[in-house]
């Protein structure tokens, strides 16, 4: 027996999955945390309860499958992108991480934009630069916070922080440096030019390597707290977006991806690194076979969702919120939601966007504002979808993922919304799977690529059809979703 650990570092919880390199999938085992929220438009994490979470899940899986992982031959890592972690010269961690849902860097972005061409950020960055990414992040840092901005040794993104806990090496990776807008992504390289041009420390920039590539081994020290062998490899790994879409069994050209998690993504698979030229998507370095991966994103999917049950209705059940949510017709009775809790990137790139519930009756109660919620977060995913179609990319199915995967009810939606089949995966936690294949990769335990995506990637035999009625009352709610934002937009 030859086994395979992917750890899936995320916004809300830390996923684990043990994997058998014949048989599959053994086990999985999740760990929730919070986001704090210090300040207006502030979003933080602290980095040891990642590390803490992660030496839990290692203790439950070690106790219930004691002898499949005494067999690990390889560490594989996913993980929220964009966000910044900051240690000093000893490794210890400076303040606590600043999240990718972090929006309080709005004049760091303009000082950015000032500095910086819009040729420039189209040929280098191939991104325009939004709060809560790595780069305007630290020159917040660096205003606001000057005598710990001279005390940074390293700067990391969030998984690349467990790494080093298991190793003890500092680095990243392409797919995950790329998304701090610091990077030149057609080179896979530090932008370099960009980052002596507003003065940052370039010693402050780990190393960047492919995902696959053996980072180090398990330390003494990591071993005994998370009950490995240790001197397992571990290697790069790399952003939760790639991850998943490998662990859909996206390796090529031709597949979409829907995600809905903390936030929402469409995205897909590119051999050569195109780019939307109003950059109103995102174009980063994938983890695989130095191709990338083009995706537009939305910031509050599962947010609004949580939002909604847990801060207005108080209800914990999401199988309850189905349920009520199914009783209502397609088109909640003309109630409109804009998902944008925290401003919004593709297609509006406006973090000063705020959240908009419209046209509400005396006749209407939670029902109707549960489905128009759940209706409002696909409308932002169509937005990106229709945005990869202007670009050339295609697809009749799509391949749902994350919480849109679990609920029939969300995936009829997505399939009548963005009027596609969809098909979902029959492993749930796909950015786990997509870690555990590059870590079989990186050590030589799995082939290549192409097996193991044919022995690990399988799909449910239900496919959600479009139904051609609620298609058409989706394309008008959606037309009065768009006229709903530019009517509102002067008063966000």
């Amino acid at each position: 027996m030859q086994t395979l650990l992917g750890i899936d570092l995320g916004t809300s919880s830390i996923k684990a999955m043990l994997l058998d390199t014949e048989r599959g999938v053994i086990g999985i085992e999740s760990q929730k945390y919070d986001v704090e929220i210090p300040a207006a438009n502030c979003a933080e994490q602290n980095p040891d309860h990642w590390w803490n979470a992660t030496i839990e899940l290692c203790s439950r899986l070690k106790k219930k499958y004691q002898e499949a992982f005494g067999q690990i031959r390889g560490i594989g890592l996913s993980g929220q992108m964009h966000g910044l972690v900051t240690v000093d010269k000893q490794g210890n961690i400076l303040r606590p991480a600043i999240i990718w849902l972090d929006q309080r860097s709005c004049e760091e972005v303009e000082e950015i934009n000032q500095g910086m061409t819009e040729d420039e950020k189209k040929q280098i960055l191939h991104n325009r630069i939004y709060p809560g990414f790595a780069f305007p992040s630290l020159l917040w840092i660096k205003k606001h916070e000057p005598d710990l901005y001279g005390q940074i040794s390293k700067i990391m993104q969030p998984k690349d922080y467990i790494r080093y806990k298991l190793t003890g090496y500092i680095g990243t990776d392409v797919s995950d440096a790329s998304a701090t807008a610091m990077f030149d992504v057609g080179q896979r390289e530090w932008a370099w030019a960009v980052i002596r041009r507003f003065g940052i420390p370039e010693h402050i920039f780990a190393d960047c390597h492919e995902s696959t590539e053996i980072a180090g081994m398990v330390t003494s020290e990591s071993a005994v707290l998370c009950g490995l062998q240790e001197g397992i490899p571990v290697v790069f790994g790399c952003g939760d977006q790639m991850a998943q879409s490998i662990g859909n069994g996206v390796i090529g050209e031709g597949c979409i991806v829907s995600n809905i998690g903390t936030g929402g993504q469409i995205s897909t698979y590119a051999d050569k690194d195109i780019y939307d030229r109003q950059l109103r998507t995102h174009t980063f370095c994938h983890a695989l076979n130095h191709a990338y991966t083009v995706f537009g994103a939305t910031l509050s999917c599962g947010l609004s969702l949580k939002w909604l049950t847990n801060q207005i209705l108080e209800i914990d059940d999401f199988e309850q919120c189905n349920e009520l949510a199914s009783q209502i017709a397609p088109g909640s009775d003309g109630i409109i939601y804009l998902p944008y809790l925290s401003g919004e990137r593709t297609p509006i790139m406006n973090a000063h966007a705020k959240g908009v519930i419209y046209g509400f009756k005396l006749e209407h109660d939670k029902r109707h504002m549960i489905r128009a919620v759940m209706e409002g977060i696909i409308y932002s995913l169509k937005d990106s979808l229709d945005l990869l179609e202007d670009m050339g990319i295609r697809s009749n199915l799509v391949i749902a993922s994350g919480g849109g995967s679990v609920s029939n009810l969300l995936l009829q939606m997505q399939a009548d919304i963005f009027e596609k089949q969809i098909k979902v995966c029959n492993v749930k936690e796909q950015a786990c799977l997509g870690a555990c294949m590059l870590a079989g990769i990186g050590t030589g335990v799995l082939k290549d690529i192409e097996s193991a995506s044919r022995r690990f990637v399988t799909f449910s035999n239900t496919i959600y059809e479009p139904d051609p009625e609620n298609c058409r009352i989706y394309r008008e709610s959606f037309k009065r979703y768009h006229e709903l934002y530019n009517s509102t937009k002067i008063m966000m």
